[in-house]
């Protein structure tokens, strides 16, 4: 969809979307390269043993329509919400297909959450049915009771209880199965999201976002695919981030997407996984970038291929930035997006987009500014927050039951991401902080991103997080938590020079004014800091 370019401007005049009347997820994403090529491999699966499956699109398209025809049997319809419960595994991207073909809709969700959460989800949705595996089902098994709505619960590990068995339930269905004649606002998918307050909502997209998705990775990507590409992500593909940043895109474009299922991201498995797997392609979070710096001269130690590297989900940072390019050889590409409305922003190196500390500019067919409490567009350098304009083909429909909610995400045509940024002069959009993340100090507002980038250079530094501290004097103070490298100690005469080394770099109002030493910080499923529960603590 996206053209080629030497240049951003000549990207922008030739981009137009393309989107039909008519348009299946799952149909597009399995059966149409199955007719085409129904050898050619969808997904590389490193199996819990180690050895490598090569999944093809004719395996895909077959286990899907079968998948459809079993559950269409067991009376789950168009309209009807599944619940999506399992790994990165070949069964999620049938059972996805499965659900869109149908015409019903997918809730992804995550193995990390707990009972409580998944319950939530499952009575919020109104989930008729969960394919999940023997993980979910003990996750399941603690919830404090069962969902109404639940009729039907499939494990890919067999059958247990009243999970009945993913293989056999495939086998019970028809051989062809006729996808539903969905256009491209008929919902297909809902992705839970937590705002700053209240309960998580339900972000509820038409077939069309998978479309709209494309332009956001393949500038990232500079122009996937080409020849070779093969891409991975350590991100849960019940995550907007893994689900619609690499596997279904990936499938979409014919470029096979490696599953690895792992339960805590290791830095040296994954330049393992890089190297043994051939990618190429990849998206990896900002935390999870500075845990690979940590390991010592990768270029030298793995043969990687990489083409490119793509990050986003939080502030990438200058210092992550620079690393990559001296160790790696790549400029890492930064993206911005939310579930709601995804990869709207972007970064490029092949085509001169690229600029350390910034998020990028806008891809081509979003209109994304930075505006004040009215809705204006702010001047260059000023403080506001990052909007994009309806109609966009990536834009969310709805939160699910809750017409409240979806008006307040807008002001006027401008949807509002609650995400703290400001454009350069050279058009250029700078991340500064969620709202509830930016810090309010002796007058300043202080962005956590550029004080957590300068305490990650210090050499004694792997990890840090920055959350604003309540105070009598100051309104807030900035407290670091911090995770050392291997070989440091904590001690207060190391917090002391932490301190120093800020200050002298930034600012003596942006210095964290107390360092708290930490084996580890809290992260979400999709591997961002929860600073929320480190600013309860301080």
């Amino acid at each position: 969809m996206l053209p080629r370019a030497e240049s951003y401007d000549d990207l922008i005049a030739r981009f137009r979307w393309q989107i039909p009347d008519q348009f299946n997820i799952g149909a597009a994403t399995t059966n149409a390269w199955a007719v085409r090529e129904p050898d050619r491999v969808a997904i590389l699966n490193r199996r819990a043993d180690g050895e490598v499956e090569q999944v093809t699109y004719r395996r895909l398209a077959h286990d899907s329509d079968r998948l459809a025809s079993a559950l269409a049997a067991r009376g789950i319809a168009r309209g009807d919400r599944v619940a999506i419960l399992l790994p990165q595994c070949p069964q999620t991207p049938v059972a996805h297909a499965a659900v869109y073909k149908l015409g019903a809709i997918a809730v992804p969700l995550a193995l990390l959450f707990g009972p409580d959460a998944l319950a939530y989800r499952l009575s919020d949705s109104g989930a008729r049915a969960v394919i999940t595996c023997a993980q979910g089902l003990e996750r399941m098994a603690d919830m404090p009771q069962a969902p109404a709505s639940l009729e039907l619960i499939v494990s890919i590990d067999g059958e247990s209880g009243e999970a009945q068995d993913f293989d056999a339930l495939v086998a019970s269905g028809e051989e062809t199965f006729v996808p539903a004649d969905t256009g491209p606002d008929d919902p297909a998918l809902m992705i839970y999201t937590s705002g700053t307050t209240g309960p998580a909502k339900g972000a509820l997209h038409g077939h069309r976002v998978l479309l709209g998705h494309l332009p956001g990775v393949e500038m990232p990507h500079e122009f996937l695919p080409r020849p070779g590409d093969v891409l991975w992500t350590p991100a849960d593909w019940a995550w907007a981030g893994g689900l619609l940043n690499i596997l279904l895109p990936g499938l979409l474009l014919g470029v096979p997407v490696v599953a690895s299922r792992t339960e805590k991201f290791d830095p040296e498995a994954a330049y393992a996984l890089i190297e043994r797997l051939g990618v190429r392609n990849t998206f990896i979070p900002p935390t999870a970038l500075r845990m690979m710096r940590t390991v010592r001269d990768p270029a030298r130690r793995f043969r990687l291929d990489l083409r490119t590297l793509a990050s986003g989900g939080e502030s990438l940072g200058r210092e992550t930035y620079d690393w990559a390019q001296a160790e790696l050889g790549l400029t890492i590409n930064e993206f911005y997006g939310q579930t709601e409305c995804n990869l709207v922003l972007s970064s490029c190196a092949a085509i001169g987009v690229s600029r350390p500390g910034a998020i990028g500019k806008p891809v081509p067919g979003h209109d994304v500014a930075v505006v004040d409490a009215s809705g204006n567009v702010a001047p260059a350098g000023e403080t506001g927050q990052i909007a994009v304009r309806r109609p966009d083909p990536v834009m969310f429909l709805e939160y699910w039951g809750n017409p409240a909610a979806t008006t307040a995400k807008f002001v006027g045509d401008w949807m509002l991401t609650g995400d703290q940024g400001l454009c350069d002069p050279d058009g250029y959009i700078h991340f500064v902080g969620r709202d509830d993340d930016v810090i309010t100090s002796a007058g300043y507002r202080i962005g956590p991103g550029e004080v957590e980038d300068c305490l990650i250079s210090h050499p004694a530094v792997a990890l840090a997080a920055v959350v604003g501290k309540p105070d009598p004097v100051r309104t807030e103070i900035v407290k670091a938590f911090v995770v050392l490298k291997p070989g440091n100690a904590a001690s207060d005469d190391l917090a002391a020079d932490i301190q120093a080394y800020v200050r002298q770099r930034l600012a003596a109002h942006e210095y964290p004014r107390e360092i708290a030493f930490r084996d580890t910080l809290p992260l979400t499923t999709t591997g961002k800091v929860i600073r929320r529960l480190l600013r309860d603590e301080a």
